[in-house]
């Protein structure tokens, strides 16, 4: 499992979360929030930086509400 920083767009969040693999840009991605509700997001961004221990390099996400899923997020008040 790949440990990644999201960094969500949408709501201005920062998580960490684990996958199998790295999403690419472009790619949908489904997240669930912080009440339990699973969203679609697509991938804007995904870049590399090396950690602060050894030589490992840590990769980050960039993403946001996903064009289909926007009305319906402004529309919950959760956008």
């Amino acid at each position: 499992m790949i440990e990644i920083e999201i960094q969500n767009e949408t709501d201005q969040t920062q998580r960490r979360l684990r996958f199998a693999s790295v999403p690419r840009i472009g790619e949908g991605v489904r997240l669930q929030d912080g009440e339990g509700i699973w969203e679609s997001f697509d991938v804007l961004d995904v870049w590399y930086q090396k950690a602060e221990f050894g030589d490992v390099w840590v990769p980050y996400v960039h993403v946001r509400a996903s064009a289909t899923a926007a009305p319906a997020l402004k529309a919950s008040g959760s956008y």
